[in-house]
């Protein structure tokens, strides 16, 4: 289905318009948004479509390469391939109900591994889908690893293909494709022993991997699965240890660390996180790992750098995949998803990047005291930032996850509800910063939206310039307080 059409594009101006059903583009019937891209890049494009239950055809002249100015609904034309797995940690399994449908959907699909970095197991994975990575150059991709042992995955995921899937990975690297993995720990299940069998594993058989992020369970109080509980601060301690010994292993063989631990497990353990540098310029922040040294660079950078210095590479949620971003049809899905939908009565845009995101501007007092909204995790990284800033009228207000419960606090997973209950006791006039990561299309996850909180809110985007920004803030200096020291 298209939903939107670019004005005065190719499309546009030969009459192709929201709401067109698309049958066929020349002659073919795309199975997802990668064909379509590789099919609309012709400079002749037959679409055949549908309009209100008449067929009509449209041929579309182009140079070649250009855009042809169409967004269609999904990224995938055919059926989803939905994950066959039954992992006890799975985090759909504790969602509550009464949540949109679509999150309520277990992917384990290749082709979203790619367009979007949702993590896949390789479960399903079927030689034709190697042949078509292969062919179209479908990288990087995201593996679910969790153990290299046979029997202790088929055990995690409880599915018998998992003793024998990780083939597929050895597959992808001896092609030269570009591999992300992930092992999520779960105490007594996976940590310990187990642990250093995998990071082992990963040496022995896996060692092209791009990165391996180690992450923590997630528990919220809707869990049912009795051997699923949260890190105590010893086992966090103890993942933390075997992976900077691994880091040292991996470092003395391949040249790099290769392995790293999530933010959270540095939080929860009371160490400090590793220095920017020993994260090797490796794109993980969306897995939580990074994370915290992404943000103080972003806070004190400045238009030239950090403190004066050459500006690293990053500061963006991008995925490091430049397919996406060239291919113009494909939804944006996710943590790509817009954050917020036009203009929302009473929501204002926070700092002067509000303005060129498309958020809905509503000129606040900028001399009013300042409350900076955060979850729980996200509160540990910035409270030793904004200490350091010299001003005693901006405040973080810590949102605990009721919604949710368990170990839940990441930022991301607030909702409208907690958000409210933090802010009812919070006076009047001050400005209220919501960073627009919990937010999706305008709403929080509980279907709230901005306008039904008690106060009204700006919304940031959740990167540390934009913080700053909003802070208003004068150019950063030296006399900073890096988060490794908050533990």
């Amino acid at each position: 289905m298209v939903v939107a059409v670019t004005a005065d594009s190719p499309a546009d101006r030969a009459g192709v318009q929201p709401g067109d059903r698309l049958l066929t583009i020349n002659d073919r019937v795309p199975r997802d948004v990668i064909e379509y891209q590789l099919l609309v890049d012709e400079p002749s494009v037959a679409l055949t479509l549908d309009t209100g239950g008449l067929q009509r055809d449209v041929v579309v002249v182009k140079p070649d390469g250009s855009p042809l100015g169409v967004e269609v609904d999904s990224a995938l034309f055919d059926r989803v391939r939905t994950c066959d797995n039954h992992c006890e940690f799975c985090f759909i399994y504790q969602l509550p109900p009464g949540l949109r449908r679509s999150l309520y959907v277990k992917d384990d699909d290749y082709r979203l591994s790619f367009l979007y970095g949702n993590f896949t197991t390789l479960t399903r994975f079927t030689e034709a889908d190697l042949e078509r990575v292969l062919s179209e150059g479908l990288g990087p991709l995201y593996v679910s690893i969790h153990a290299t042992n046979p029997g202790k995955r088929t055990e995690m995921l409880r599915n018998r293909r998992g003793a024998t899937s990780l083939r597929w990975l050895r597959a992808l690297l001896d092609h030269g494709v570009e591999v992300h993995g992930q092992v999520v720990v779960c105490p007594g299940l996976n940590d310990d022993a187990w642990l250093e069998d995998s990071l082992a594993g990963v040496a022995d058989q896996f060692s092209e991997l791009a990165s391996l992020c180690v992450v923590p369970l997630g528990v919220s109080r809707h869990n049912d699965e009795p051997r699923m509980r949260a890190h105590t601060v010893a086992e966090a301690v103890a993942v933390v240890e075997i992976v900077e010994a691994w880091q040292e292993r991996f470092l003395a063989t391949l040249g790099r660390r290769l392995v790293h631990a999530a933010d959270e497990y540095h939080l929860l353990a009371g160490r400090p996180f590793p220095p920017a540098e020993a994260y090797e310029d490796v794109e993980m922040t969306e897995d939580g790992v990074g994370m915290a040294r992404a943000f103080e660079l972003e806070f004190y950078a400045t238009d030239s750098g950090v403190d004066g210095e050459e500006s690293p590479d990053g500061g963006s949620d991008e995925r490091a995949s430049g397919f996406f971003r060239s291919m113009e049809g494909a939804p944006a899905l996710g943590y790509r998803a817009p954050r917020t939908c036009g203009t929302n009565g009473g929501v204002e845009a926070g700092g002067t990047d509000g303005v060129s995101l498309g958020l809905p501007v509503v000129r606040p007092r900028r001399d009013a005291p300042v409350g900076v909204l955060t979850g729980a995790l996200g509160a540990a990284v910035l409270e030793p930032l904004l200490a350091g800033i010299g001003r005693d009228d901006v405040r973080v207000l810590a949102v605990e996850n009721r919604f949710f419960g368990g170990n839940v606090g990441v930022t991301g997973l607030m909702v409208g509800e907690d958000v409210a209950r933090v802010l009812a006791d919070e006076p009047a006039g001050h400005r209220y910063l919501l960073p627009d990561v919990c937010l999706s299309n305008g709403r929080f996850l509980d279907g709230a939206t901005p306008e039904d909180l008690p106060h009204p809110v700006e919304v940031v985007p959740a990167d540390g310039r934009s913080l700053r920004s909003a802070l208003g803030l004068p150019a950063p200096g030296q006399n900073r307080v890096p988060v490794g020291e908050m533990a």
